[in-house]
């Protein structure tokens, strides 16, 4: 069969029951709703803030939009495919890739901001004298726009080996596009997709990984020498936050890309897959939001602002 025969492609979506379509769309909504609302706000707070424009919360920015751009990726679809039956759930090609491509970015970019972060945390932790001379703001902007080009690169490549080759199937099983879902169509030799694919998996989550762990090796060898108090205390804050993050995101990202090679386990794949994209970008705001009391000073002052602003109104109407 021709290509120009499959340029609308069946996807396979979120598989529920019709009894839970609603349970499963109001669940989602919610999710993405919260996703939304918690990364705007805290990108928002820290924009018009001019006492967080500091290295630390220009970073949460960069996770915070990272994360929106990764859920409104995924999930507006999913929540329109629900109450389409699963044999109607068609998709353009074009639509298809630009859909993998932005998957992909999304992930890409995930490893590498919170790998900044390590190191933003690393340096303020084990050598806080020289904190502001290394760590400024536009060393910060350099190594963002350095994490997101090396990223947009690699992907570029990533998906265009996909790209090149022919189709001859038409069933994307996922529950939205990816790379991997690219290049199972084609009945071409794939071995060229598969060792770039680890290539760039090995690159990225071994780098990833290891800079993470190494850099709270570090960060714990400088606690455990150190009697100050507050140095443990804020050491222990970036790892509940940071590490539980990391951990669900690259327990669910290496499962999601391993999982590919066994056709068997799709279930646990599309599990995976959802934890991924779902899970973070739901937690990150709310839990460094939270953690970080400049944060929550300036949300509560917000809070109270606006609560007494419309009381003041419903007094005076």
């Amino acid at each position: 069969m021709e290509n120009q025969t499959l340029d609308i492609l069946l996807l396979e979506g979120l598989q529920v029951s019709s009894n839970a379509s609603i349970p499963a769309f109001v669940l989602l909504l919610l999710i993405y709703i919260l996703i939304m609302f918690s990364n705007i706000v805290l990108v928002i707070l820290i924009t018009l803030d001019s006492s967080l424009h500091q290295p630390m919360y220009l970073l949460f920015c960069n996770m915070s939009i990272n994360d929106v751009f990764g859920a409104t990726t995924i999930i507006p679809r999913m929540l329109r495919d629900i109450f389409i039956p699963s044999s109607d759930r068609y998709i353009h090609y074009v639509d298809c890739v630009i859909q993998a491509f932005c998957v992909h970015i999304y992930a890409g970019a995930s490893h590498t901001i919170l790998m900044i972060m390590a190191f933003d945390r690393y340096v303020a932790i084990c050598n806080p004298l020289h904190y502001a001379t290394i760590m400024t703001n536009w060393m910060v902007v350099k190594l963002s726009v350095l994490a997101w080009a090396v990223i947009f690169v690699m992907v570029t490549i990533l998906v265009g080996l996909s790209v090149r080759l022919s189709r001859c199937r038409w069933i994307i099983l996922n529950p939205f596009c990816d790379n991997a879902s690219l290049f199972k169509l084609s009945c071409e030799s794939i071995l060229i997709n598969n060792i770039y694919g680890l290539g760039y998996t090995v690159l990225l989550l071994g780098s990833s990984l290891g800079s993470v762990a190494i850099t709270y090796l570090r960060i714990a060898m400088v606690c455990l020498s150190s009697k100050s108090k507050t140095l443990n205390s804020r050491a222990l804050q970036t790892y509940t936050t940071h590490l539980t993050m990391y951990v669900i995101m690259f327990v669910s990202g290496i499962v999601m890309v391993l999982l590919h090679r066994f056709p068997h386990l799709t279930d646990q794949r599309k599990l995976a897959s959802m934890m991924f994209h779902v899970v973070p970008p739901a937690l990150n705001a709310v839990i460094y939001g939270m953690q970080i009391k400049a944060v929550r000073q300036k949300l509560f002052i917000m809070f109270m602002r606006n609560t007494l602003c419309m009381c003041a109104g419903l007094m005076s109407g």
